[in-house]
C-alpha cells in the first residue's frame, strides 16, 4: 500500500517521533541511563522491555490475523562470538560513556557536549573495525548460527515464547521497582489509580498472545473451511473438462492463469510434464501474500489443475473464498489430461462420428500444445551471445 518513494518520508517521521519520545523519557541524561547499572533508576530496562514486548505482540497478532507476512521480516544472522564480545564492549562503553548509540544521537541533538564526544569515539571505533576487518573477520564470523530466533532455538511456538517473555518482563518490572525503592530508601507502593493501569498494561499482551496461541490463524481457518466445505461451495459450474481446457489453451491461453497445486515438499521432475504454462504452487502456500495478487487478478481467469482433481477443486474453492472472481478446476488429474490429449486411440476402435470428431480435435490440440511447450521452453532458456568480429573499413 506504500510506494518505495514514500518509505524515506515515513522513516524520517518515525525517526523524529522516536527521538522526541527518547528525549521526553529523559534518555538524553547520562544519570538516568547509567542508573540501570547502579540500581537507582531502571527506566531504561522498563522502556526497552516495553518496546520489545509491544513490537513482538503486534507482529504475532498481525501475522495471526493475516495482515502481516511474518516470513518477509528480516532476521539478523547470529554469530555467537561476535554477539558475546560485541555485547561486552557495548556494555562497558555504556557504563563509561553513559550512552548507547541511539541515545547519544538524541542527546547530541539537544546540545550535550559529552554525547558529541561519545559519537566521535563511536566513529573512531567504526573506522578502526573497518580498517582491521580482514584480521578480525575469522573471529567476527565464528560460530555462525544463521537467521535464528529464540523460539526456534528453544523448539517452542513463537506465541509461547512471547508469553514467557511477557511474564519475564512483568517480573522484571516488579523486581527492579523493589530494588530501586531499596536503593533510594523509598517505600515500594503504587497508588490505586496507577495500580489499575499497570495491571491492564501487563495483562493485555498476555491475553493477546494467549489468544494467538490457542486459536487457529487466519490462514488455518481458511484451510479448515475449505477442507470441510469445498464440495458444497464449488459446484459443477466451476468444473472444467479435458477438451474444454485444451480448447481454451489453444485459443485463449492469454486469458488464463493455470495453477498446478501439489502437496509435495520437494517438487518432483514428473510434475514438470504438466499443463503448458502452469505455475506450480504448494497447496498450503496458496495463501502466502506473494500469491494473493495472482489469485485475485481481475483480468485473468484461474484454472486449477493437480495430480488429484480433488486437490485442484480445493485450490479453486480457496481462491473463490479469498476473493477471486473466476476460478475453475480440471475434473481429472494432469496425467490423465495429457494421456487423453497426447495418446491417440486406435481409429478402428472409434465407432461413432462424435468419437472421430473428438479424435481429430485432440490430434490438433496435441500439436498446438506441443508447440506451446516448445515455445515456453525456449523462452526460459538464456539468450546466447555470440561474439561478432567487425568487418570492413572506413
Amino acid at each position: 500500500m506504500i510506494s518505495p518513494e514514500f518509505d524515506l518520508v515515513i522513516a524520517v517521521l518515525l525517526g523524529a517521533g522516536f527521538g522526541f519520545v527518547l528525549e521526553q523519557a529523559g534518555f538524553s541524561s547520562t544519570r538516568k541511563l547509567v542508573g540501570l547499572f547502579y540500581g537507582y533508576d531502571f527506566t531504561v530496562l522498563k522502556v526497552f522491555f516495553t518496546a520489545g514486548v509491544t513490537a513482538m505482540t503486534g507482529i504475532l497478532v498481525l501475522g495471526h490475523l493475516g495482515a502481516l507476512d511474518t516470513s518477509a521480516i528480516y532476521v539478523n544472522p547470529t554469530f555467537l562470538w561476535s554477539a558475546l564480545i560485541g555485547g561486552l564492549i557495548m556494555g562497558v562503553g555504556f557504563i563509561l560513556g553513559g550512552f548507547c548509540p541511539g541515545t547519544s544521537l538524541c542527546a547530541a541533538a539537544v546540545g550535550r557536549i559529552d554525547a558529541m564526544l561519545f559519537i566521535g569515539g563511536a566513529l573512531v571505533g567504526i573506522l578502526g573495525f573497518t580498517e582491521f576487518y580482514e584480521q578480525l573477520r575469522p573471529l567476527y564470523m565464528a560460530e555462525a548460527m544463521g537467521n535464528i530466533t529464540m523460539a526456534s532455538v528453544l523448539g517452542i511456538p513463537a506465541p509461547v515464547f512471547g508469553l514467557l517473555l511477557a511474564i519475564v518482563a512483568i517480573a522484571a518490572f516488579i523486581g527492579t521497582s523493589w530494588i530501586q525503592s531499596n536503593v533510594r530508601s523509598e517505600p515500594f507502593t503504587l497508588k490505586p489509580v496507577h495500580r489499575k493501569y499497570y495491571v491492564l498494561a501487563g495483562l493485555t499482551p498476555i491475553l493477546l498472545l494467549l489468544l494467538v496461541w490457542i486459536t487457529p490463524s487466519h490462514q488455518q481457518q481458511i484451510l479448515n473451511h475449505v477442507e470441510a466445505n469445498y464440495t458444497a461451495e464449488n459446484p459443477g459450474k466451476h468444473r472444467m473438462v479435458t477438451d474444454h481446457l485444451a480448447y481454451e489453451l489453444m485459443n485463449h491461453a492469454h486469458d488464463y492463469n493455470i495453477i498446478h497445486v501439489h502437496e509435495s515438499d520437494a517438487l518432483p521432475d514428473t510434475l514438470r510434464s504438466g499443463v503448458p504454462g502452469a505455475t506450480y504452487v504448494h497447496y498450503r502456500e496458496l495463501l502466502q501474500p506473494h500469491y494473493i495478487p495472482l489469485l485475485r487478478s481481475r483480468y485473468k481467469n484461474l484454472i486449477f489443475v493437480a495430480d488429484d482433481p480433488e486437490l485442484a477443486r480445493k485450490g479453486a474453492t480457496m481462491a473463490l473464498r479469498i476473493g477471486a472472481e473466476h476460478a475453475s478446476w480440471l475434473n481429472v488429474g494432469v496425467s490423465e489430461f495429457r494421456q487423453s490429449i497426447f495418446e491417440v486411440p486406435d481409429p478402428r476402435q472409434l465407432t461413432s462420428k462424435a468419437e472421430r470428431d473428438r479424435e481429430r480435435f485432440r490430434v490438433m490440440a496435441a500439436r498446438t500444445l506441443l508447440e506451446i511447450e516448445d515455445r515456453l521452453k525456449h523462452m526460459a532458456q538464456p539468450i546466447k551471445r555470440e561474439p561478432v568480429e567487425p568487418s570492413g573499413g572506413c
